[in-house]
């Protein structure tokens, strides 16, 4: 195997595939990944057994063939090349080393067979449809920061995605943690009506965002229900499912609250941040919220270190209340709002609140209170 590829570009794709690498391995082969090479092409392939990896780029192949290399120290040898450099990679079949060559440097890598390489099989993928990059970033950046991480309860550790048909037909994520929820919704694919529900695992979700970052165009989606994959752009991303039942988010929904609370989001964010800041970072970071007369009085008080108080005008027309949130959980939802203007829906100091942006209707949240 013998090819010549420019810096950048390679740079870019193994940063890519290293992603999907574990910094430590039981199992050698898993730390490296797959070079193949031929047509004119590059091939990089890297997985942890869950998710895959695969990614093709443009290379000048003087010999066909490929192997595997090391690919966190192949990344860092790469990225430390000088910009603009023609990397040359040859791999020798008779000292079984792969020799990376870049401006004025050298590299002797140690190698494991390519046939050692586990393939992840997607099987059969029977649904099948697109969403724009740009649709499924915003679906994973309104979503992700519910997701939990109490691995007790795995089948909460990643994004619930359904065809849902309440008042039209959707495409409607859901995150959840047990203390905050997220939903949001897409106009259903062609093709995603018979969609199993599916939980995608939060280190997928991860890596697909970071992949997307710089995409364009659709987004090809086929899933069974226990794998789902994802290609664009060159890229083709596979991962298993969590196999467990997501809870029925519905019934955390609040249905009946009645008294509304509308605020700038932004200055509320901003507020909730200052008065926090004197908050025990270890405890519950508790702030209480009074309400009354389109006046909102924002406290917290800290027996160790002091108190803080910052006063809000909003818009309040119901009978006064006194509600305690986790600081970090409220900044978490007010960080998605897009509009100016959220609304609050709430019931009582003890039942859960319904979040909504004024602007953007397909995103909604909710949060339970704490005490305070």
């Amino acid at each position: 195997m013998r090819f010549t590829i420019e810096r950048s570009g390679l740079m870019k794709s193994l940063s890519h595939v290293q992603n999907v690498v574990e910094r430590r391995n039981t199992i050698p082969i898993l730390s490296n990944v797959l070079m193949q090479v031929s047509g004119g092409r590059l091939t990089l392939t890297a997985t942890d057994l869950d998710t895959e990896i695969i990614e093709n780029i443009d290379a000048e192949v003087m010999a066909d063939g490929g192997t595997t290399a090391p690919a966190h120290l192949l990344y860092e040898i790469v990225r430390k090349l000088p910009d603009g450099a023609q990397v040359e990679i040859e791999y020798k079949q008779d000292d079984q080393r792969l020799h990376v060559k870049g401006g004025r440097s050298r590299f002797t890598l140690a190698c494991l067979p390519r046939d050692d390489f586990p393939e992840m099989s997607a099987g059969d993928l029977p649904v099948q449809f697109a969403v724009e990059a740009a649709d499924m970033a915003r679906v994973i950046d309104k979503t992700r920061f519910a997701i939990s991480s109490e691995e007790t309860r795995y089948y909460l550790n990643g994004i619930y995605f359904h065809a849902a048909n309440d008042d039209k037909p959707v495409l409607r994520a859901v995150a959840t943690d047990g203390h905050r929820l997220a939903r949001y919704e897409l106009p259903l694919p062609k093709g995603a009506a018979d969609m199993p529900g599916i939980i995608v695992p939060r280190k997928t979700i991860a890596e697909l965002r970071k992949l997307i970052e710089d995409g364009s165009g659709a987004v090809d989606i086929a899933l069974s229900d226990t794998k789902i994959r994802f290609e664009f752009d060159g890229i083709v991303l596979t991962s298993k499912l969590i196999d467990g039942t997501f809870p029925d988010y519905n019934r955390v929904i609040p249905q009946g609250n009645d008294k509304s609370l509308i605020l700038h989001g932004k200055d509320f964010a901003h507020a909730v941040d200052r008065v926090a800041t004197i908050s025990d970072e270890k405890k519950s970071r508790a702030v209480k919220l009074n309400i009354e007369d389109d006046k909102m009085m924002l406290t917290v008080v800290n027996p160790e270190s002091g108190n803080a108080v910052e006063e809000l005008s909003v818009e309040y027309g119901s009978t006064a209340l006194e509600v305690g949130f986790n600081a970090n959980y409220l900044l978490d939802i007010t960080r998605q709002l897009d509009g100016e203007q959220a609304q609050f829906m709430l019931a009582d100091p003890g039942s859960p609140t319904l979040v909504r942006d004024m602007e953007d209707e397909r995103a909604l949240y909710v949060l339970m209170p704490m005490r305070v």
